[in-house]
């Protein structure tokens, strides 16, 4: 529903909610909230159906999300809470939604402060002997064959040399359609380094593609579907929504 068409009452709540989310996100591009209902039907506490997309939201740990579209069926309202600017709802209702996740989003976050104090200082084994490592400048890459190319420098914190770190690895979804996880690892020139090395990059992949990081308040989602083409990740989730603001 365009603007134009949306009631006066379906804008008024619309920016509300809009207003909320934006105070829950530390970037965002755009937001819009379309709420399709009437004066009649609002004073009943009845909306039609409520839809959100956003362009560029930046939560937590610096992810980047690059669209959502967010789209519920009926959802009934609490009409004394729109007079302090809320959207309460009465119970929770059912939503789909589609998260895209661009690779260079995806690669920023990997290399954000966040995720690289978690890649320091790691203990593994090299050629049977315990080593201390660094990992540093990790390149994550979502291929078009439905595969991701993970790659990252290993430092050697002893000697301070350097070893490159290779794999591919097929995306599924994993922990009851919380997570998307890499599995299928396939090292170049079958080459494995070292397993803790893998396994230290693939709970980080897991760390940072975890729906809790795109949610909103009051919302939880689950994956569906996932689809992966050249530089996109597509997530096709059910959400189920307590709240549209704080």
């Amino acid at each position: 529903m365009t603007k134009d068409n949306r009631s006066l009452e379906g804008q008024t709540l619309g920016k509300a909610a809009e207003i909320g989310i934006k105070s829950q996100l530390d970037e965002v591009q755009e937001v819009e909230v379309d709420v399709d209902t009437q004066a009649l039907e609002l004073a009943q506490g009845k909306v039609d159906s409520v839809s959100i997309q956003s362009k560029g939201m930046v939560m937590e740990k610096d992810l980047r999300v690059e669209d959502m579209l967010l789209q519920t069926g009926n959802v009934s309202i609490n009409p004394l809470s729109i007079a302090f600017g809320k959207v309460e709802l009465t119970h929770p209702t059912d939503a789909s939604a589609q998260v895209v996740l661009l690779e260079q989003d995806i690669n920023r976050a990997f290399n954000s402060e966040y995720i690289q104090s978690k890649m320091q200082d790691l203990d593994v084994h090299l050629e049977g002997k315990p080593v201390k490592v660094d990992i540093q400048q990790v390149d994550f890459c979502l291929l078009d064959s439905e595969k991701v190319a993970l790659s990252a420098t290993m430092v050697i914190t002893e000697t301070g040399k350097n070893e490159p770190v290779a794999f591919t690895a097929r995306p599924e979804i994993g922990e009851g359609g919380q997570r998307v996880v890499l599995t299928q690892v396939e090292y170049q020139d079958g080459k494995n380094l070292s397993p803790e090395l893998t396994e230290a990059l693939l709970e980080r992949s897991a760390e940072l593609l975890d729906l809790r990081n795109f949610e909103l308040e009051g919302m939880t989602l689950k994956i569906q579907k996932l689809d992966i083409s050249e530089g996109k990740l597509l997530l096709q989730t059910v959400a189920c929504i307590e709240q549209f603001s704080p």
